[in-house]
């Protein structure tokens, strides 16, 4: 679409993800068999037709620029790009100090690119926009920036910038991660908060962001930073995902952040779910990644024992023989043996688990060799002396651990 420019901020270091973020950073960890977190900002922008995007990335980026090289090339077509873009350091050898700065750092790209109006959104949640929906929104109501929103239980807003909006969606009141975070009015235990989804239009975004970098006492990010000196000169809106919809989607409301071990979790037991709310099967949305050369996976029965898999997502290049797989997610080339079980756990790929294994409720990530009759999950008090286990009682096996050898 022209006049639009996207900005994808790719540069988290997902502290609150590791071990997960120890070799990688945040929107390339791998999620739901067959993607990386990166995939479904992308694909929000790819499937309105929004096709000239910058990656702004910054820690550990080398296997999300494998990624993007292999999955998302668009070489070749005419004003049409999706470009990884590592910290410029234009002044100096600094990283990024906040979100702003992280535009204000590259500002040179947007003003090469000459764009009316710039989309900047994250990388590193689990869900579907139809981007253009928000754009008309902008567009009708001639905003210098407008952010996208959802309601949230007021329990947990304090994790994010909580808005308040009238009537006619302006903007009235932003507070970034309150410790008492302000009810919707007639909505005692719910807040609107920020899905750190912006559209600015780009004069506005440019002057914006050079002020705020002359700003000594500033901590150039837009949350804490430019939508509190934004939203008083009265042009700032706030965009209802809730009203965005989805072509072969009854419900597009479903949102995740999977900042913590816990959430991400969680969020791959989302799609186990009979009629799962984020829905990777919709044909009119497809959701596009990296699909390496792998033959489908395979499943055998051993010689005593059968083959059961239920309420699973499998990947390609699998191969799964004479065990038990439940409410669980295999990622490419998760290879089985005999007699395992393994239940409620998410695997990365390129694992290998022996036979009699019991694995529950674990992460297991990419190049794990898991010895036979290993268990996993049922003591939490033992695995927390030989791996991390979260909050909620999840184990996860860092990458290239071999476990029980």
């Amino acid at each position: 679409m022209a006049g639009v420019l996207g900005m994808i901020l790719a540069g988290g270091e997902g502290s609150r993800l590791r071990p997960l973020t120890e070799s990688r950073s945040k929107p390339a960890v791998p999620f739901g068999g067959s993607y990386r977190l990166i995939d479904f900002a992308l694909n929000n922008f790819i499937n309105a037709d929004l096709m000239r995007i910058y990656v702004l990335t910054q820690f550990k980026s080398q296997s999300l620029y494998q990624h993007m090289r292999k999955g998302w090339n668009l070489t070749g077509i005419t004003d049409r790009f999706i470009d990884p873009i590592p910290a410029q350091m234009r002044d100096g050898k600094r990283w990024y100090e906040g979100t702003a700065d992280a535009i204000y750092q590259n500002v040179r790209f947007i003003e090469l690119a000459n764009p009316e109006h710039v989309c900047i959104f994250g990388s590193d949640h689990i869900y579907k926009m139809d981007i253009r929906q928000m754009l008309d929104f902008h567009k009708r109501k001639e905003a210098k920036l407008t952010v996208s929103a959802l309601r949230m239980p007021l329990a947990e807003a304090s994790e994010f910038g909580v808005i308040e909006v009238d009537e006619n969606g302006k903007m009235i009141g932003f507070e970034e991660k309150p410790q008492h975070p302000k009810a919707i009015p007639g909505h005692p235990d719910m807040a609107l908060v920020s899905m750190g989804n912006y559209i600015f239009e780009a004069e506005s975004l440019c002057h914006e962001i050079r002020v705020d970098a002359e700003n000594p006492e500033s901590s150039h990010d837009f949350g804490k930073d430019i939508i509190p000196k934004m939203f008083p000169e009265g042009n700032v809106y706030v965009y209802d995902f809730s009203t965005n919809k989805i072509s072969g989607e009854k419900d597009t409301t479903y949102w995740r952040d999977v900042g913590t071990i816990d959430s991400y979790w969680a969020a791959h037991m989302d799609l186990l779910q009979e009629d799962a709310q984020f829905s990777l099967y919709n044909r009119k949305w497809p959701l596009h990644t990296y699909y390496p050369p792998l033959p489908p996976a395979t499943f055998v029965d051993a010689e005593h024992q059968k083959i059961k898999i239920t309420d699973s997502l499998i990947a390609g290049g699998s191969y799964v023989r004479g065990s038990s797989i439940y409410r669980s997610v295999l990622g490419f080339r998760s290879n089985i043996a005999a007699g395992s079980v393994v239940s409620e756990s998410v695997i990365l790929g390129d694992v290998k688990i022996g036979a009699g294994c019991t694995i529950k409720r674990a992460i297991i990530d990419k190049n794990v060799e898991i010895a036979p009759g290993t268990v996993i999950g049922e003591d939490l008090e033992l695995d927390a002396k030989r791996f991390h286990v979260s909050p909620g009682g999840v184990v996860v096996i860092k990458k290239g651990t071999k476990v029980g050898f």
